[in-house]
């Protein structure tokens, strides 16, 4: 029952600085955010239709190293910045944690947790995650409450209209991560989330939904990770900032009805 590629967090000193960078390199626009008052981090967001990328920062590291997705992104913080981890989309999280569990997988069970918004309005979600979490590490599980001004039916059809300042609504399109051993990271993802990746020459490819995730060789690799973002743009661009390198991809993309 997982879906899709939800989110992909990265992990920056300065989320608001780091914002209004990519906004001004790349053109993309973060237009939420919020606080994670129980576990001391703070974000800003930038919606790719209906999957984002999360720049997380801390305000508290003690109460950061109580979460496992928080610690991930305070250790990313603390090697400069980048990639530390994400979340793959699946509203039937209960029924799945439940059949991973007893098939033998060390994921958690599933929790609550929830973004305190500018404006008071509480987002919710719920999430399971396995025993380590990190670019090195699988990803975890995610489900959202469909309401509110982001996760409402109306909300997620504005986001998916909504044009970006590169000139277009974008969408995300892949996510490739530098590891090195390629299969032996997919063995993990095998066995803590029962996603089975294709190996491919030295490797490991897995389409989930409208994504793709590959596992690369770090020697092949430039930099630790790459978010690729198709929009409609005459030509592609490419940008290396916070630890990572994001890339846009021309793409047809279809017209929403509101």
């Amino acid at each position: 029952m997982i879906s899709a590629i939800d989110h992909v967090i990265i992990g920056v000193a300065d989320p608001d600085a780091a914002a209004a960078e990519l906004t001004e390199r790349l053109g993309l626009d973060f237009s939420a955010g919020g606080r994670h008052p129980s576990t001391g981090t703070f974000n800003r967001i930038a919606f790719l239709g209906e999957s984002f990328v999360e720049l997380m920062g801390v305000e508290d590291p003690e109460l950061a190293k109580t979460s496992p997705i928080r610690s991930a992104a305070l250790r990313a913080i603390e090697a400069g910045g980048g990639l530390a981890s994400y979340a793959l989309l699946d509203d039937g999280i209960e029924v799945t944690v439940e059949a991973l569990r007893a098939g033998g997988s060390g994921i958690g069970p599933v929790t609550h947790g929830m973004r305190r918004r500018p404006d008071g309005e509480v987002v919710e979600f719920w999430l399971a995650m396995p025993e380590r979490l990190g670019p090195d590490a699988p990803p975890f599980l995610i489900k959202h409450a469909y309401v509110g001004s982001e996760w409402g039916i109306d909300a997620l059809a504005v986001r998916r209209a909504a044009s970006h300042s590169l000139g277009s609504p974008a969408i995300l399109a892949r996510l490739d991560v530098a590891t090195p051993d390629p299969a032996g990271l997919a063995a993990d993802y095998a066995t803590q989330l029962g996603l089975e990746l294709w190996a491919v020459a030295d490797l490991a490819v897995c389409t989930i939904g409208p994504h793709t995730i590959r596992l690369l060789p770090s020697r092949e690799m430039e930099v630790p990770a790459i978010v690729v973002i198709g929009a409609a743009v005459e030509t592609p661009r490419t940008v290396e900032a916070l630890g990572i390198r994001f890339d846009v991809e021309p793409v047809v993309i279809p017209v929403p009805v509101l």
